[in-house]
């Protein structure tokens, strides 16, 4: 429970007194819980975008859709994208980029990442056909929270001195990274069928991608590439969703 509890208050805005949201040891052994605090994002996301579909046009309820996915981490992840994306679009060395990763000023970058993955996002759910987007909408948050643990395996920590993510790889191990594929895999085929498991696919094929990105830039994570891998991680299932259920497939 204090393990769950501390994902909980790690990767959302929900208050939770208890201390053990903010507990080292807790955090660390937070990580099998990462993929079910995404299957509870996805559910409270999904079922608001069922209220804003019959309230509103296709795309303002997309957009208002979007916006709670980022609303409810409190735009954390979000972070991580703009400044990771300052520091890898600079053209720097590698300990420059994690120097501009570190200043919490936002540049022109980071910004234009932002800009980008939300309007990207919210075409994908507004080209969504009726049948398949609460579905797709559900799986977003929890293909992005089980990027975090692929990545957090995959990759070890960049930066000499330790930081807010050190708990975290220190405790991340296969079978952490195979619940959380396995979990979405089966999430997936619930949720949409043969979409669903095209879906966890794609997933995984582009953490592992973006993993290997990450790792040629900087030779290993941040809690900024974290951020950055969940959010572009985040929209891959609306596109595989609006992609095979074009009307051309």
């Amino acid at each position: 429970m204090k393990s769950f509890i501390a994902a909980l208050g790690f990767l959302t805005i929900i208050p939770l007194p208890s201390r053990w949201a903010h507990e080292k040891e807790a955090l660390a052994g937070s990580i099998p819980f990462f993929p079910m605090v995404g299957l509870l994002i996805g559910a409270v996301v999904a079922a608001l975008d069922s209220g804003f579909v019959r309230l509103f046009p296709p795309l303002l309820a997309s957009a208002l859709t979007v916006i709670a996915m980022v609303a409810v981490s409190g735009g954390l992840h979000m972070d991580g994208l703009g400044d990771t994306a300052d520091g890898f679009l600079s053209s720097r060395p590698r300990e420059q980029i994690l120097e501009i990763m570190r200043d919490s000023r936002s540049g022109v970058m980071g910004v234009l990442a932002i800009v980008l993955i939300v309007s990207l996002k919210i075409a994908a759910v507004a080209s969504l056909g009726a049948g398949i987007r609460r579905p797709v909408v559900f799986l977003m948050p929890l293909a992005g929270r089980c990027a975090l643990v692929i990545s957090l395996f995959l990759l070890p920590y960049a930066r000499k001195e330790g930081g807010l993510v050190s708990p975290f790889l220190k405790r991340c191990s296969s079978l952490h990274t195979l619940w959380a594929v396995g979990l979405l895999a089966v999430a997936g085929w619930v949720a949409a069928g043969m979409t669903g498991l095209a879906i966890g696919g794609a997933v995984v094929i582009g953490t592992v991608l973006f993993s290997a990105y990450v790792r040629s830039k900087i030779g290993g994570l941040t809690g900024d590439t974290l951020g950055a891998v969940c959010e572009i991680v985040e929209v891959l299932p609306a596109l595989v969703g609006a992609a095979m259920t074009a009307p051309h497939l």
